[in-house]
């Protein structure tokens, strides 16, 4: 259980963080983007869920957060670390599951969504490219944990399917028209 009593430490002053092995790394480190993206992918998501004030799919995105965390903590956990936190392949499958339950009811694509809608739908779509970020910064760092790179590819696919189905109790997906304002 995590416990805090204080928040400012001062070990970070010299630009240096902590990992969950003790040891420490530049803040500047591939490793700490990586960290940092998903720690801000986490605070989108949790904008979405304050948006949708508690429509559909704010407590699955609950259940999200709370993965996020987890892959936090795998992501700054070096590896051989006995029973460190891991996200496993049963988390992937899960956002699987549910991405097939929300496409179901939607009608198929026929053109390319903008980012836009109802405001829970643009917060997802906003949530989604950050993930994607997250996920480029998570690919450049050597020796991650499969499962891991493989939750973020699937939850930035989660975050659009989800848009899309707030989007349909909303009017529909904003769709792209090429050329239109020629």
């Amino acid at each position: 259980m995590v416990k805090l009593n204080r928040i400012y430490t001062r070990t970070g002053d010299a630009g240096t963080t902590g990992l969950v092995d003790g040891s420490r790394v530049s803040k500047a480190d591939p490793l700490m983007t990586a960290i940092g993206d998903i720690d801000e992918a986490n605070s989108a998501i949790g904008i979405a869920v304050a948006t949708l004030g508690g429509r559909d799919p704010a407590a699955a995105l609950t259940t999200i957060q709370n993965d996020m965390f987890d892959l936090g903590a795998d992501v700054a956990t070096p590896d051989g670390i006995a029973g460190a936190l891991r996200i496993v392949p049963e988390q992937v499958a899960r956002l699987e599951a549910e991405i097939d339950a929300m496409n179901a009811g939607l009608a198929p694509l026929t053109s390319f969504v903008l980012p836009g809608g109802d405001p829970a739908a643009a917060a997802l779509h906003l949530a989604r490219a950050i993930v994607r970020r997250a996920e480029r910064s998570a690919v450049a760092v050597d020796g991650l944990n499969a499962p891991a790179l493989a939750y973020l590819n699937r939850l930035s696919d989660w975050l659009f399917v989800a848009a899309r189905a707030v989007n349909q109790g909303a009017g529909g997906d904003v769709t792209w028209r090429p050329g239109a304002n020629r």
